[in-house]
């Protein structure tokens, strides 16, 4: 399944796609400035589309380049 991501939020650093009734987000966290905190490094999540329930984490260990993430 080919995904085109987009910018999802100004001056931040996340990106979302959606295919097939699923959403994919890829943020960069950083323990420090006004974005998403946490490890710096970049993450990717999904989730359903129309099933009321949080995302879910892509497993292994965090990505170093959002080509990875």
């Amino acid at each position: 399944m080919a995904l085109q991501f987009h910018r999802a939020v100004e001056h931040k650093e996340v990106w979302s796609a959606s295919s097939n009734g699923f959403s994919f987000v890829i943020t960069y966290d950083s323990p420090y400035g006004s974005g998403f905190h946490g490890r710096t490094d970049y993450m990717a999540s999904w989730r359903p589309l129309y099933v009321n329930r949080g995302a879910t984490k892509i497993g292994g260990s965090p990505f170093d380049t959002i080509a990875r993430a």
